[in-house]
């Protein structure tokens, strides 16, 4: 095993293809590729300022790390990494990656990230300025995720959210089997194009929500100034307050304390296949 200590490393491929390394209080500068194809690297509180640290990796445990805006498209093709307790400033940071877990995470520029990854956890993460935040990836576990950032899980799949707050327009479109618990969502055109997509006492806010969906389901779940919802969807829908307005679902059932405006139209959809339940009328 070989250890470095507040070392400053420069220059292309600067550890090219190390094994069995460990870094203490070490800063990349300028240099791409500084780690790329290496294995098993352990890194305590280490600064990286350049391009593609870590590339084509595996086996890697990162803490008390600084990604700074240099370091972008810093993680590619890399199985099995761990970071934690770190703050990333670098845009498009994990592409097509296996294996990744992050916790108490902070992403300032979260842009284009986590794409066409597999085998993700999340625990205590905020993205901002997250657009396209997770799009094409699966098998995804996630706990505690604050984003701001919009089209995120954009073709997502196997995906579970829990005690999270999207404020995203345009999620999860074209995602497969998605659960999200005790969140809070906001943002326009929630899921259109999905394909079972479960809301489990959660609270939406969301013009034209939920439409074109095959199975949405909500249990327990608020809706907040959400109109326009559920067209041609297919929907088992228990809301536990007023929807604004719902507009031609295509079958199932939809409970809610009220609905403001019901939209029926016979000529665009079966109007006998979708039962609404307005529990104020019992």
């Amino acid at each position: 095993m070989t250890e470095y200590t507040q070392k400053v490393f420069t220059g292309e491929r600067a550890l090219f293809s190390s094994r069995d390394l460990v870094l203490y209080d070490c800063t990349f500068e300028d240099g791409e590729s500084p780690l790329k194809e290496s294995r098993d690297i352990a890194s305590y509180g280490c600064l990286f300022k350049w391009k593609y640290p870590f590339w084509y990796c595996e086996n890697v445990n990162v803490e008390n790390a600084t990604f700074f805006e240099m370091s972008r498209a810093g993680i590619w093709y890399t199985k099995r990494i761990r970071i934690r307790d770190s703050i990333i400033e670098a845009p498009k940071m994990f592409r097509r990656s296996d294996g990744i877990r992050l916790e108490n995470v902070t992403f300032s520029n979260a842009a284009e990230t986590l794409w066409t990854c597999k085998n993700v956890s999340l625990k205590n993460v905020t993205a901002s300025r997250a657009d396209y935040f997770m799009m094409n990836s699966e098998n995804v576990e996630v706990d505690g995720l604050d984003l701001v950032g919009n089209y995120s899980f954009d073709g997502a799949k196997n995906v579970v959210i829990r005690n999270s707050k999207l404020l995203t327009k345009d999620a999860f479109w074209n995602s497969k089997n998605v659960t999200v618990y005790d969140s809070f969502i906001s943002g326009e055109y929630l899921g259109w194009n999905a394909e079972d997509l479960t809301l489990i006492n959660c609270t939406v806010e969301s013009l034209q929500g939920m439409c074109y969906i095959k199975n949405i389901k909500m249990v327990n779940c608020k809706t907040l100034n959400t109109t326009l919802s559920f067209e041609y969807s297919t929907a088992d829908v228990d809301v536990i307050n007023t929807i604004d307005s719902v507009k031609n679902p295509t079958s199932g059932v939809i409970r809610a304390d009220d609905i403001g405006e019901l939209i029926m139209e016979s000529e665009r959809v079966d109007t006998s296949k979708t039962k609404i339940i307005k529990k104020s009328e019992k």
